[in-house]
Protein backbone atom coordinates (compact mmCIF):
# COMPACT_ATOMS: atom_id res chain seq x y z
CA UNK A 1 0.00 0.00 0.00
CA UNK A 2 0.83 3.79 -0.83
CA UNK A 3 2.08 5.45 2.10
CA UNK A 4 -0.84 8.30 3.19
CA UNK A 5 0.09 11.52 4.48
CA UNK A 6 -1.24 12.40 7.94
CA UNK A 7 -2.75 15.89 8.02
CA UNK A 8 0.12 18.31 8.74
CA UNK A 9 2.28 15.56 9.43
CA UNK A 10 4.28 12.83 8.48
CA UNK A 11 3.97 10.24 5.38
CA UNK A 12 2.20 6.87 7.11
CA UNK A 13 2.65 3.25 5.08
CA UNK A 14 -0.55 1.62 5.78
CA UNK A 15 0.07 -2.34 7.03
CA UNK A 16 -3.54 -3.51 7.18
CA UNK A 17 -6.82 -2.19 5.93
CA UNK A 18 -9.88 -1.68 7.15
CA UNK A 19 -11.14 -4.72 5.61
CA UNK A 20 -8.56 -6.68 6.63
CA UNK A 21 -8.72 -5.60 10.27
CA UNK A 22 -12.67 -6.29 10.54
CA UNK A 23 -11.93 -9.93 8.82
CA UNK A 24 -9.84 -10.69 11.37
CA UNK A 25 -11.84 -9.06 14.48
CA UNK A 26 -14.76 -11.10 13.03
CA UNK A 27 -12.40 -14.11 13.74
CA UNK A 28 -11.59 -13.26 16.70
CA UNK A 29 -15.44 -13.30 17.91
CA UNK A 30 -15.69 -17.05 16.38
CA UNK A 31 -12.37 -17.91 18.42
CA UNK A 32 -13.91 -16.29 21.69
CA UNK A 33 -17.28 -17.57 20.89
CA UNK A 34 -15.60 -20.92 20.63
CA UNK A 35 -14.29 -21.17 23.66
CA UNK A 36 -17.59 -20.69 25.97
CA UNK A 37 -17.17 -17.97 27.94
CA UNK A 38 -19.83 -18.09 31.08
CA UNK A 39 -21.04 -14.46 32.34
CA UNK A 40 -18.58 -12.69 29.89
CA UNK A 41 -16.91 -9.45 31.06
CA UNK A 42 -14.51 -7.79 28.01
CA UNK A 43 -12.17 -5.48 29.96
CA UNK A 44 -10.93 -3.15 27.65
CA UNK A 45 -7.44 -1.12 28.29
CA UNK A 46 -7.83 2.48 27.53
CA UNK A 47 -7.11 4.13 25.31
CA UNK A 48 -5.45 2.38 22.68
CA UNK A 49 -8.18 -0.11 22.18
CA UNK A 50 -11.46 1.57 21.92
CA UNK A 51 -12.18 1.43 18.86
CA UNK A 52 -10.96 -2.49 18.51
CA UNK A 53 -12.73 -3.29 21.47
CA UNK A 54 -15.72 -1.51 20.20
CA UNK A 55 -15.67 -3.16 16.92
CA UNK A 56 -15.10 -7.03 18.74
CA UNK A 57 -17.73 -6.87 21.23
CA UNK A 58 -20.14 -6.00 18.59
CA UNK A 59 -18.65 -9.12 16.60
CA UNK A 60 -19.55 -11.13 19.41
CA UNK A 61 -22.58 -9.84 19.84
CA UNK A 62 -23.09 -11.67 16.10
CA UNK A 63 -21.79 -14.49 17.90
CA UNK A 64 -24.70 -14.75 19.96
CA UNK A 65 -22.95 -13.37 23.03
CA UNK A 66 -23.83 -10.86 25.30
CA UNK A 67 -20.78 -9.65 26.93
CA UNK A 68 -20.66 -6.74 29.88
CA UNK A 69 -18.31 -4.31 29.09
CA UNK A 70 -15.94 -2.38 31.16
CA UNK A 71 -12.55 -0.28 31.24
CA UNK A 72 -9.17 -0.11 33.04
CA UNK A 73 -6.94 3.15 32.23
CA UNK A 74 -3.49 1.79 32.15
CA UNK A 75 -0.14 3.76 31.06
CA UNK A 76 3.04 2.86 30.42
CA UNK A 77 4.25 5.17 27.47
CA UNK A 78 3.11 8.72 28.41
CA UNK A 79 4.48 10.72 25.05
CA UNK A 80 6.62 8.68 23.68
CA UNK A 81 7.80 5.42 21.87
CA UNK A 82 9.18 3.39 24.41
CA UNK A 83 7.68 1.83 27.42
CA UNK A 84 8.86 3.21 30.45
CA UNK A 85 8.66 -0.19 32.48
CA UNK A 86 6.25 0.97 34.61
CA UNK A 87 2.35 0.63 34.52
CA UNK A 88 -0.03 2.77 36.36
CA UNK A 89 -3.43 2.49 37.01
CA UNK A 90 -5.31 5.37 35.79
CA UNK A 91 -8.96 4.60 35.70
CA UNK A 92 -9.65 1.06 37.44
CA UNK A 93 -12.28 -1.46 36.28
CA UNK A 94 -15.73 -0.99 38.58
CA UNK A 95 -17.27 -4.33 37.87
CA UNK A 96 -16.50 -6.88 39.86
CA UNK A 97 -14.89 -9.62 38.38
CA UNK A 98 -15.18 -12.61 40.86
CA UNK A 99 -16.58 -15.53 39.62
CA UNK A 100 -16.23 -14.58 36.03
CA UNK A 101 -14.88 -14.88 32.41
CA UNK A 102 -13.06 -12.08 31.35
CA UNK A 103 -11.60 -11.34 27.86
CA UNK A 104 -8.98 -8.27 28.58
CA UNK A 105 -8.48 -6.63 24.83
CA UNK A 106 -5.59 -4.72 24.41
CA UNK A 107 -4.30 -2.70 21.02
CA UNK A 108 -0.49 -4.13 21.33
CA UNK A 109 0.99 -6.61 23.01
CA UNK A 110 5.06 -5.37 22.54
CA UNK A 111 7.21 -5.71 26.12
CA UNK A 112 3.95 -7.66 28.12
CA UNK A 113 4.54 -5.61 30.88
CA UNK A 114 0.67 -3.85 30.79
CA UNK A 115 -1.58 -7.20 29.92
CA UNK A 116 0.70 -8.96 32.37
CA UNK A 117 -0.13 -6.54 35.27
CA UNK A 118 -3.38 -6.63 34.16
CA UNK A 119 -4.25 -10.06 34.21
CA UNK A 120 -2.65 -10.81 37.26
CA UNK A 121 -4.76 -8.03 38.62
CA UNK A 122 -8.35 -9.33 37.23
CA UNK A 123 -6.89 -12.70 38.30
CA UNK A 124 -5.81 -11.78 42.18
CA UNK A 125 -9.57 -10.14 41.92
CA UNK A 126 -10.68 -13.89 41.78
CA UNK A 127 -12.05 -14.45 38.30
CA UNK A 128 -12.66 -17.35 36.72
CA UNK A 129 -10.66 -17.28 34.04
CA UNK A 130 -9.03 -13.98 32.67
CA UNK A 131 -8.25 -14.37 28.24
CA UNK A 132 -5.97 -12.28 26.88
CA UNK A 133 -6.82 -10.90 23.27
CA UNK A 134 -4.92 -8.32 21.50
CA UNK A 135 -4.69 -6.84 17.70
CA UNK A 136 -1.00 -6.34 17.24
CA UNK A 137 1.31 -8.85 18.92
CA UNK A 138 5.01 -7.75 18.49
CA UNK A 139 7.09 -10.79 19.75
CA UNK A 140 10.09 -9.82 19.48
CA UNK A 141 10.08 -6.85 21.95
CA UNK A 142 8.67 -9.13 24.61
CA UNK A 143 10.13 -8.05 28.21
CA UNK A 144 8.00 -10.68 30.35
CA UNK A 145 6.88 -14.04 29.49
CA UNK A 146 3.18 -13.83 28.17
CA UNK A 147 1.67 -14.38 25.06
CA UNK A 148 -2.40 -13.08 24.14
CA UNK A 149 -4.95 -15.83 23.55
CA UNK A 150 -6.34 -14.64 21.05
CA UNK A 151 -3.75 -12.42 18.31
CA UNK A 152 -5.03 -10.53 15.52
CA UNK A 153 -1.97 -9.67 13.45
CA UNK A 154 1.98 -10.41 14.06
CA UNK A 155 3.85 -7.38 13.36
CA UNK A 156 7.51 -7.48 13.35
CA UNK A 157 8.95 -4.25 15.49
CA UNK A 158 7.52 -0.94 14.04
CA UNK A 159 5.74 1.58 15.96
CA UNK A 160 2.06 1.50 14.92
CA UNK A 161 -0.66 4.22 14.39
CA UNK A 162 -4.28 4.51 13.54
CA UNK A 163 -7.37 2.07 14.53
CA UNK A 164 -6.84 4.08 18.05
CA UNK A 165 -3.06 3.87 18.48
CA UNK A 166 -1.10 6.81 18.36
CA UNK A 167 2.05 8.65 18.74
CA UNK A 168 1.50 11.41 21.57
CA UNK A 169 -2.15 11.25 21.23
CA UNK A 170 -2.24 11.58 17.28
CA UNK A 171 -3.28 9.63 14.43
CA UNK A 172 -6.05 7.17 16.53
CA UNK A 173 -8.83 8.35 13.63
CA UNK A 174 -7.07 6.72 10.81
CA UNK A 175 -9.45 3.88 9.82
CA UNK A 176 -6.34 1.96 9.21
CA UNK A 177 -3.09 0.36 10.96
CA UNK A 178 0.01 1.95 9.48
CA UNK A 179 3.72 2.60 9.98
CA UNK A 180 5.29 6.48 10.41
CA UNK A 181 7.33 6.86 7.76
CA UNK A 182 10.47 8.66 8.52
CA UNK A 183 11.97 9.93 12.45
CA UNK A 184 8.99 10.98 14.17
CA UNK A 185 8.74 8.22 16.45
CA UNK A 186 12.81 8.67 17.10
CA UNK A 187 13.20 5.37 15.59
CA UNK A 188 15.06 4.63 12.10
Amino acid sequence: MAPEQGEGGPAITPLYDAAAIAARVDELADAIAASHPHDLLVVAVLKGSFIFAADLIRALHEKGLAPEIDFIFLASYGTGTTSSGTVKVLRDVETDVSGRDVVLVDDILDSGRTLDFAKALLEGRGASRVLTCVLIDKAAERAVPIDADFTGFACPPKFVVGYGMDLAHRYRELPFIGEIVGDETGED
